[in-house]
């Protein structure tokens, strides 16, 4: 019975939390004609604004940056194969695609830091060795660099 009892006070929660997050937006208008929003009716007549809201996939935001990393790509190797002097068209294309897969891997990398509450390395022997704030925070920086270092064409 008491397990019973947990379960529907879980299933309570989780459904209540669904519906706290999604909220209600009110629009008014004050006398001086300024228009507000806002999660309480105020004003006179509030007008409730159906509002839908889907949680981002990191899975296509990654496929729209690769599929733009390589568009660039390709318009650097035209461009460049356009000129007769420097480096080949196959030879440009070979950078380019290094930089995309250079540029993919440090922003799926950026991502695991930012969305990460601990970050680690391993040392020489294998164990692993958690960062401090001041060393997350610089380790952070270095990769952010990076992404715009290899994903900036």
């Amino acid at each position: 019975m008491r397990y019973l009892a947990i379960a529907v006070a879980l299933t309570l929660a989780v459904t209540t939390a669904g519906t706290a997050i999604a909220g209600e937006i009110y629009k008014w208008t004050d006398e001086d004609g300024n228009v507000h929003f806002e999660d309480r009716p105020a004003g006179e007549e509030p007008e409730r604004l159906a509002i839908r809201s889907k949680p981002t996939d990191p899975a296509r935001v990654q496929a729209m940056a690769q599929a733009r990393a390589s568009a660039a790509s390709k318009a650097a190797v035209e461009e460049a194969a356009a000129t007769p002097e420097g480096p080949s068209a196959e030879e440009l294309q070979a950078q380019a695609d290094e930089r995309a897969q250079e540029c993919s891997s440090y922003r799926t990398r950026l991502q695991k830091y930012v969305t990460s509450r601990r970050i680690y390395r391993e040392d020489e022997s294998g164990e692993r060795v958690y960062l401090d704030e001041d060393e997350m925070r610089a380790e952070r920086e270095r990769v952010e660099n990076q992404v715009q270092e290899f994903c900036s064409f």
